[in-house]
């Protein structure tokens, strides 16, 4: 379906509505105006009946020759009056005299109304009096035992009178013209619309290139916005995801090359083994030492992706409780109290008594745990770890330094990428798994906070975060 065919569509179903509307407006106006001057005529006609009563009231008089006179000196063109008594017997008849031959008027539309309701009239009737069609209406004045009646025939006069005033009819031609004009410009610009979605629809469910010309420039309007606005927001999307699979591949290879170093030196071990059958015990226990201790390694990376998966798929679907951080750091003190002891390193905890937070309690604890251990791995031996806590309305506040060796600045923006590591070298040989921090940032980011590494002012490294302490 092309623009023009979907613009087509669009101007002549809107159109037909205007169309109708224009139309029932026209017939509504028209009865309308109608009624209008048909009532109109009708008040001039009861008024010149209401008239010739009190005239005739006040003579005394309602003898034929004294109703002629009135009628001659209020002369109307081409008006006919005629009265009955209110049992529609002709009593005057300004057009015929033979009052014996005109047959009784009760049977009258406009005389039944009158002796009914005081008043009532019939828009065109041919007469059986005098021929001819006229407009008659009709007045019942009760205490002089009377019914005026005032008739005009149906003659060009009185038909153009009646006739309804054609002027608003150009009037809706005019204004249904400036519709269609205004609604062919919009049609056209949502059509221009249309055609351009429809071609980035195509374009995006066959893969290909959005950064052409036709996708670049779109009406100056809100459907035009909102359309850059889709593109855009799906170029980014498309962007984010590209960047998603670079990182994936990074970190599948990153895994990859993580879990050869392990997997490589169990294997040399056991293949020297295998191979060596009169290898003395000593060495042999020494190699298996060795494979346990790099079998420990790979326990603690398998660990530690799993860990950092489960944050990125399950996020929401980690149980949270009441967790109390300061007896959380108080367990992990005692469990590192001896690998501390032997690097002569002390933890100054200086959180108050409670710190109680909602969260996850295992990714709670993993967060001072990892730090704990990257400190004890890294900072030096000597070393004083610090950890203080500040309560805010709606979070807590945290500082975890050392003054330790630290690392160079160039280094801080990327302590928490996964398998980022300072020294290589070193920290494979101290069995680190290049997770920790990783680690630290998700479980951060969990608890609807936030980290920072930055230099100590006394030396060593210093991590500045902050955990909600109700994250739904």
């Amino acid at each position: 379906m092309n623009e023009t065919l979907v613009g087509r569509r669009l101007f002549w179903g809107v159109m037909s509505l205007f169309i109708i509307f224009a139309a029932l407006f026209i017939v509504f106006q028209q009865s309308r105006e109608k009624e209008y001057k048909i009532e109109l005529l009708n008040l001039k006609l009861q008024d010149y009946n209401a008239r010739m009563a009190e005239a005739l009231q006040y003579m005394g008089k309602t003898d034929e020759s004294t109703v002629d006179g009135y009628v001659k000196r209020h002369h109307f063109p081409h008006l006919r009056v005629t009265i009955t008594d209110l049992d529609g017997k002709v009593t005057y008849d300004s057009r015929r005299k033979d009052y014996g031959n005109i047959p009784n008027h009760s049977d009258r539309t406009e005389i039944i109304s009158a002796i009914s309701n005081g008043k009532g009239y019939d828009i065109s009737r041919e007469s059986h009096t005098v021929g001819g069609d006229y407009f008659y209406s009709a007045t019942r004045f009760k205490a002089q035992h009377m019914v005026i009646r005032s008739a005009l025939p149906y003659n060009n006069e009185l038909t153009q009178s009646l006739k309804t005033d054609q002027h608003y009819l150009w009037f809706t031609a005019i204004v249904v013209i400036i519709l269609a004009v205004v609604l062919y410009r919009f049609i056209h610009r949502l059509g221009a619309v249309i055609t351009k979605l429809r071609l980035f629809a195509s374009r995006a469910d066959n893969n290909e290139s959005l950064d052409t010309e036709d996708l670049v420039a779109f009406p100056a309007n809100e459907l035009g916005e909102i359309s850059e606005h889709i593109i855009k927001l799906y170029k980014r999307l498309q962007k984010t995801k590209e960047e998603q699979n670079v990182l994936k591949r990074q970190l599948t290879q990153n895994i990859a090359h993580e879990l050869k170093t392990p997997v490589a030196s169990i294997q040399g071990y056991l293949e020297t083994i295998l191979n060596n059958a009169n290898i003395d015990s000593d060495t042999r226990e020494q190699f298996l030492k060795r494979c346990y201790a790099q079998s420990q390694r790979l326990t603690s990376l398998l660990g530690d992706i799993s860990t950092l998966n489960r944050m990125d798929d399950g996020a929401d679907m980690i149980e949270r409780s009441s967790v109390d951080i300061a007896q959380t750091v108080a367990q992990i003190i005692k469990e590192t109290a001896l690998e501390m002891k032997r690097r002569n390193m002390t933890f100054d905890c200086r959180l108050p008594e409670t710190v109680m937070l909602t969260g996850s309690p295992s990714m709670i604890y993993s967060i001072f745990r990892n730090l704990t251990d990257n400190a004890i791995a890294y900072a030096g031996e000597g070393t004083v770890i610090t950890l203080t806590a500040e309560e805010k309305p709606d979070e807590w506040r945290f500082t975890f330094c050392d003054n330790g060796t630290g690392v160079g600045s160039e280094h801080l923006g990327r302590l928490f990428e996964r398998f980022y590591r300072v020294d290589k070298g070193r920290s494979r040989k101290l069995g680190g798994t290049g997770l920790g921090l990783a680690i630290v940032k998700n479980a951060v980011i969990l608890h609807g906070g936030g980290i920072n590494a930055s230099q100590n002012d006394g030396g060593g490294l210093r991590f500045d975060f902050f955990m909600k302490k109700n994250k739904h």
